[in-house]
């Protein structure tokens, strides 16, 4: 294996690092303060600035190997610094979540009509979209047990059930929603879903609220479904009746390895941020740095990221040598390290902030309210678990020492 940045890589990252510094850093407060006076879904015309630099600059859909040029695991090394400002700077280069993911899905799934009215908009970021899997009477992390309903009825297809937490749905730019429900409720577990594709205006399609995260409100938000009758036309089905469970595996792969990523330019914002007030903030006669406790907290950070980076760059390099199938086991297992890993950090750079640590005055609070989401987004810890254990449980080791025998005395 071999993590060394090729030169395009390498060039990429000092643009994005360029751009980070000069236009995403100072537009936080931009952001921040548009939101607290126009309303928290509202949104801010320095996005369209931003973007426009981005696309300038060459930074845009990096996340797309036949657009950007780019490797998974190329790609990884960037969403790593679009972390630093996980709010703002994805969007910028039209690399956020679930915009990302839903471009791949219409990349590998969709018809060529369907790829000229939602896939070409979202790739020129004049659209936004959201994925609508998760609901609220059922655990949504067997996606099997989804209850929507979609049936055929002649020349259309007619929805019926209730998504939540469908993030970007409260951003009046989301103008497609990705639903997974129910086709065929008496086939084969994995054969009953399907995916279809439904405009934000259709009738009977109903925005309930928008769900906070630890009582912050992102600007896209995560909002509550009704599906009452819904209907779409049979053209917006993706792929084929039945195709559901199989498209939402190959949508959630990279995408998680542009999660763990993000999350991990978090932790190193968190870590920058703890060094930067060590430094500065003097406690019994002497800086906080000097303290052995505080020296532990920031050596135990840097350890903990530098492990977690390695096992996503493996999990990047596997996808790019043999595909998402073959790096399941590596796929869950970064879903699981990076959040804790994140989490972790972000909890040390708070106890070393102290008070400010939890206010709003840092990103640290809510680095750490999305960090722990994180551990739900995209399947709960517990499952990937699963998928980690059943995958050892199968392994056959080199050596297996046996039971020694009881002797008597």
């Amino acid at each position: 294996m071999d993590f060394e940045p090729s030169t395009k890589a390498q060039e990429t990252c000092e643009n994005m690092w360029d751009f980070m510094r000069s236009h995403v850093f100072p537009a936080e407060q931009v952001w921040a303060e548009h939101l607290r006076i126009n309303g928290e879904h509202t949104y801010p015309p320095i996005m369209e600035e931003l973007k426009a630099e981005a696309r300038t600059r060459g930074l845009w859909n990096l996340f797309l190997p036949q657009l950007s040029g780019l490797s998974n695991l190329e790609y990884a090394m960037v969403a790593e610094i679009s972390g630093w400002s996980p709010v703002i700077a994805p969007e910028a280069i039209n690399c956020q979540a679930p915009d990302t993911g839903n471009m791949e899905t219409l990349e590998r799934f969709a018809t060529p009509e369907q790829r000229e009215r939602w896939l070409e908009p979202l790739l020129a970021g004049t659209m936004r979209s959201a994925i609508a899997m998760t609901e609220p009477d059922v655990a949504s992390s067997d996606a099997t047990n989804i209850t929507t309903r979609i049936t055929r009825d002649a020349d259309e297809y007619v929805i019926n059930g209730r998504k939540w937490w469908i993030s970007g749905a409260a951003d009046e730019r989301c103008q497609v929603f990705v639903v997974m429900g129910k086709t065929h409720p008496d086939a084969e577990p994995h054969r009953q879903q399907s995916m279809i594709l439904v405009p934000r205006n259709t009738p009977g399609l109903t925005i309930e609220r928008h769900l906070p995260i630890f009582g912050y409100q992102d600007q896209h938000g995560h909002s509550e479904l009704i599906f009452d009758d819904v209907r779409v036309p049979a053209a917006n089905l993706l792929a084929n009746e039945g195709d559901g469970f199989l498209i939402s595996q190959a949508r959630l792969g990279p995408g998680r390895i542009h999660h763990a990523m993000r999350v991990i330019g978090m932790a190193e914002r968190a870590l920058s941020l703890m060094v930067t007030r060590a430094h500065s903030r003097f406690a019994f006669g002497k800086p906080l740095s000097e303290h052995a406790n505080v020296q532990d907290l920031i050596a135990q950070s840097r350890i903990e990221i530098d492990q977690t980076r390695l096992l996503v760059q493996k999990t990047a390099w596997l996808i790019d040598r043999y595909g998402a199938k073959d790096a399941r086991t590596e796929i869950a297992s970064i879903k699981v390290a990076a959040p804790a890993t994140a989490l972790a950090v972000i909890d040390r750079a708070i106890e070393v902030h102290g008070a400010m640590g939890v206010s709003d005055d840092t990103p640290l609070a809510y680095f750490y309210a999305w960090a722990r989401v994180l551990r739900i987004v995209d399947g709960p810890d517990a499952v990937h678990r699963r998928t980690v254990a059943r995958q050892e449980l199968q392994r056959v080791p080199p050596y297996v020492m046996t039971a020694p025998s009881r002797t008597t005395r």
